[in-house]
């Protein structure tokens, strides 16, 4: 037989209402008692009645379980507190940033030439000697690039004459040495060129008689 499923409302019959009362509190108690037995759970559990009446199981103390509950509790509740004011600290220093960093905008916006038509006198004049002050140290870092780079110019153009003249010293006994043979050279020749003989022949092809 399949039992029907209890409808979750008040029971209007009152003796109906205290047997299922009756019942629903054994079993709930029993099961309390189950859990802390089994698993080794400290339990406690406190019921009344509609007329006022108090039931109630406890593992061990029930002062002491309650005790303990409120420690949780009150830590729970401060930690949440905590919780929920690191959480506000942060949206206010955020909100804080936030318009820091509109303010640096403005004032970048207003050092590029733009919206200075809400600007007063002063705040003008501060502008300008920022912007003066600004513009000597790009002047003043431009130069030290520029002497950096002279520097570095000079000390190349100093390893390069250093190498050639390393390279003359090398190149000129050679040429020297080439200068001192090169008449022997130029005689040989000439006397090559002088033992070669010159012979023409004149005549009609196929002949051998010269004229």
């Amino acid at each position: 037989m399949v039992r029907g499923k209890t409808e979750m409302r008040r029971i209007e019959n009152a003796t109906s209402r205290q047997v299922t009362f009756s019942k629903r509190r054994n079993g709930l108690l029993k099961k309390a008692f189950e859990l802390s037995v089994l698993c080794d759970a400290e339990v406690a559990l406190i019921v009344f009645s509609s007329r006022g009446r108090l039931y109630e199981f406890a593992s061990s103390s029930m002062q002491k379980t309650i005790d303990r509950y409120m420690t949780h509790t009150k830590e729970a509740t401060e930690n949440k507190k905590a919780r929920e004011q690191g959480i506000q600290q942060w949206r206010s220093e955020a909100a804080s940033l936030a318009k820091k960093i509109e303010t640096l905008e403005a004032y970048k916006r207003k050092l590029s030439g733009d919206e200075l038509g809400t600007c007063s006198f002063e705040e003008l004049h501060e502008l300008e000697i920022q912007l003066e002050k600004s513009l000597s140290n790009i002047r003043q870092m431009k130069q030290r690039m520029l002497l950096e780079q002279i520097s570095e110019l000079k000390e190349t153009e100093r390893m390069l004459l250093k190498e050639n003249t390393l390279l003359r010293e090398k190149v000129q006994p050679q040429l020297q040495l080439s200068a001192r043979e090169r008449p022997v050279a130029n005689g040989q020749a000439s006397s090559q060129y002088m033992e070669v003989e010159t012979e023409l022949i004149i005549g009609r092809p196929g002949s051998s008689e010269a004229q």
